[in-house]
């Protein structure tokens, strides 16, 4: 028997008219690429959004068309997101750190019709100008007043709006419909797309929420330092407007004392972004001998944040949360907000729980799996590599049968390629990547783990853990370090901070040096560059053998 309800299509431009009518004291402020900060409520929002679409429809746009962006964080930015799903075409953000040949792949790929570019980015499409395809559009994201002189032949942002109305009758379409599309870097071989829906981009910005509720207010400010251009920066475009929260948007300067001065005079609740960018700003932090006024609440993810920098945090008042995910996954597929039988424990032990990746956002179902594919008991011992279902991952990559092929089990489940632990509560440990993992005599080390150890050392500001081959043991760890000042301690010091935590045969053999660690596109330390660097390095014990 079947319920009698009614059954209305979920679209992404819902939350915005909802927002301009319940939360319209709230809102948006940019740091702008022009230099100054530009705020406007949900209500302006939402009617730039109807020029917008009007716009648009008068370029030609339809449904299904791909719209491509390369944009920092910014109340542009944001409209096109909603303007583009509402006509329901699909808005493509593109990570303008990836090298020419990706970005160029990417646009072909995705078929883009329109590209929205800010003016940071106008020098980097020129470049790219030659291998894009004829017929793209460039539209710069600014007004007429800071048009460049450009070889793009490009239109005006601001005169696609103009003298167009702001009332917009939003068509009605399947809640399947796509909405965005992004690619992910992290990968071998050519990037590989995720398309969104409406029906899945609801249901995040619905599930979110309702688990990490330490982050989201009514009234209150959150910040993205995590790129729109980096998986729809984690769903905040949508969380935010959803529960009543004004966005701040730092534009380009993601610098410790840009986001301090932002946060501070903006008075930010909660800030979401990258490891490598919470120590900048807490470096700030210290030189300040303050916390921004008004800051309370830190949402990590991307990678694992080091214990140090939790302890930092909260030992200055700000709650910390990590979240895991992917962006095949919407991207957030788990929630640190500790659970009610931990708020009046120990310290430690809550700081120790807030070390692991979170426990499970509703609606996303776990399993890890030992190399037969048998599945393994979630008993907080036992890992293997993770698996993922639910309304908010993937089924298939965009137009890639082969790799769709290779990331789905035969059930359905996406193989995230991260080797896990789960708790008998549903919470995650992440132990490494398959691929990051040290192997060393038939054993496993975690690269994680030594990398958090090492950064306890006050002379370590930043480190990562490699696994060099070795005739023997198979593969060795090996420590690449950044200093936080002059000093350079040799590894028998390095090894005493790490020691409590580790068997002597778990330690790096060797502490190399550098002025800075290679990064991916999204801010995260890249393994894979580090392993082309050290190709012909040769671990000290071997080097004495030659001799």
């Amino acid at each position: 028997m079947q319920g009698q309800m009614m059954h209305r299509p979920l679209r992404i431009i819902d939350i915005l008219t909802h927002a301009a009518e319940a939360h319209d004291n709230e809102g948006l402020v940019s740091a702008r690429v022009e230099g100054d900060i530009h705020s406007q409520s949900y209500p302006e929002t939402l009617a730039r959004v109807g020029q917008l679409a009007h716009g648009l429809a008068a370029l030609g746009v339809t449904p299904g068309d791909r719209i491509g962006t390369l944009a920092w964080n910014g109340y542009r930015h944001f409209e096109l997101y909603y303007g583009v799903a509402g006509l329901g075409a699909v808005c493509h953000t593109i990570n303008p750190r990836l090298s020419h040949e990706q970005l160029v792949y990417i646009i072909r790929h995705a078929g883009d019709r329109l590209l929205f570019v800010d003016l940071t980015f106008v020098p980097l499409v020129e470049s790219l100008l030659t291998d894009l395809p004829d017929d793209l559009r460039i539209v710069i994201l600014t007004d007429r007043a800071h048009m460049p002189d450009s070889a793009l032949n490009a239109l005006c942002y601001e005169d696609i709006l103009a003298d167009q109305p702001t009332a917009f009758e939003w068509p009605e379409f399947p809640e399947e419909t796509a909405s965005s599309l992004c690619y992910t870097s992290g990968t071998t071989g050519h990037p590989k797309g995720a398309l969104y829906s409406h029906r899945s981009t609801l249901l995040h910005a619905l599930q979110v929420p309702l688990c990490q509720t330490t982050s989201f207010h009514a009234g209150r400010r959150i910040m993205p330092v995590v790129p729109l251009f980096h998986v729809n920066a984690w769903g905040l475009p949508y969380t935010a407007p959803l529960t009543g929260m004004t966005l701040v948007m730092p534009g380009a300067a993601l610098d410790g004392p840009s986001l301090f001065r932002l946060m501070d005079t903006q008075r930010v609740w909660s800030a979401w972004g990258v490891p490598t960018v919470w120590a900048g700003l807490m470096d700030e932090i210290k030189e300040q001998g303050r916390i921004p006024d008004g800051f309370g609440d830190l949402v990590v993810g991307g990678s694992a944040a080091p214990r140090v920098m939790i302890e930092d945090y909260e030992a200055r008042g700000v709650n910390v949360a990590q979240a895991w995910g992917m962006t095949e996954m919407s991207p957030i597929g788990t929630h640190g907000v500790l659970p009610a039988a931990l708020h009046d424990a120990p310290e430690p032990e809550r700081i120790a729980a807030k070390c692991c990746a979170g426990q499970r956002l509703f609606g996303v179902e776990f399993k890890i799996v030992d190399d037969d594919g048998t599945r393994m008991p979630h008993d907080g011992q036992a890992s293997g590599e993770l698996y993922v279902r639910g309304n908010t991952v993937i089924s298939g990559y965009f137009e890639n049968e082969a790799a769709t092929r290779d990331a789905m089990d035969s059930k359905g489940w996406f193989g995230t390629g991260d080797v896990a632990s789960i708790s008998p509560d549903g919470r995650l440990l992440v132990r490494d990547r398959a691929k990051d993992l040290v192997k060393s005599g038939g054993e496993w080390i975690s690269s994680i783990d030594l990398e958090n150890a090492a950064l306890a050392h006050p002379d370590i500001a930043a480190c990562a853990v490699v696994a060099i081959p070795h005739p023997k043991w198979e593969e060795r760890p090996v420590l690449v370090a950044v200093a936080a000042g002059h000093a350079r301690p040799d590894l028998d010091a390095v090894h005493n901070v790490m020691a409590p935590h580790f068997a002597t045969w778990q330690l790096p053999d060797d502490l190399i040096w550098v002025d800075a660690l290679p990064l991916t596109a999204t801010g995260k330390v890249s393994k894979l560059t580090l392993r082309h660097q050290l190709a012909n390095y040769v671990l000290p014990e071997l080097r004495e053998d030659k001799a």
